[in-house]
């Protein structure tokens, strides 16, 4: 029997209106594992701004807080690793987003769990646990969408080799291939020039010292008649 050719989206799904009236499954653990990077933050600046202000003065407290994200914010090591898991933040809830507004979830209303996002050499990488509902077919269906609402250059939807229910995307946002500088064919850089004209010097001396070694007898012209 063929493959079906069926494509996976919103124009063909059987339980269109359920849109209408169903709602976002919400729950407190399911909250707290959306949300376990900012809570896991917060709580840990709230802790140590409490122990600070506790062993030294509020303003004391400040100043050490702001002179460390300084600090943080210029090593180059550090500003990058904070702005990857920035987006890391960002794209796991855009995805959350994205499955809400593009029906990816069951028809009680459970979104699909992102158990683990981290950063590439390109942008992100997310796994996706498919709930009862949901498959592969229906993130493929979706790439368009996914690349949109993660503010990407492009995305990328596989499914993992062992484990169907796991979905793995990968939202690219930049090429480590691509050129980051285009020179114009008529611009010559300053080195080019300087060794063209290192070796057309080079080229003059040579034929001054050739022609000086010709007798001077070889090199006189006849004489017209």
């Amino acid at each position: 029997m063929p493959p079906s050719t069926r494509i996976r989206n919103d124009r063909n799904n059987p339980y269109l209106f359920d849109g209408l009236f169903g709602q976002v499954h919400r729950s407190a653990a399911g909250s707290i594992w959306r949300w376990r990077t900012e809570f896991t933050a917060v709580t840990s600046v709230a802790a140590g701004t409490g122990w600070l202000v506790h062993a030294t003065t509020v303003t004391l407290s400040v100043l050490t807080l702001a002179g460390t994200a300084g600090l943080l914010a210029l090593i180059p090591a550090t500003r990058r690793y904070a702005i990857r898991r920035f987006w890391c933040l960002i794209t796991r809830h855009r995805l959350q987003r994205l499955c809400w507004e593009a029906r990816l979830h069951t028809r009680s209303g459970r979104l699909p769990l992102i158990l683990r996002i981290r950063p590439t050499e390109v942008g992100e990488r997310a796994l996706v646990w498919c709930r009862a509902g949901i498959c592969f077919e229906d993130f493929q269906a979706h790439t368009d969408e996914i690349r949109a609402a993660c503010y990407a250059r492009d995305a990328r939807v596989a499914r993992d080799k062992r484990r169907s229910q796991l979905v793995i995307i990968d939202v690219i946002r930049h090429d480590t291939l691509h050129a980051t500088r285009h020179v114009m064919p008529h611009i010559i850089p300053g080195q080019v020039l300087n060794r063209t004209g290192a070796v057309t010097g080079t080229a003059r001396v040579l034929a001054r010292r050739l022609l000086a070694s010709i007798p001077r007898w070889f090199r006189r012209t006849p004489a017209s008649s």
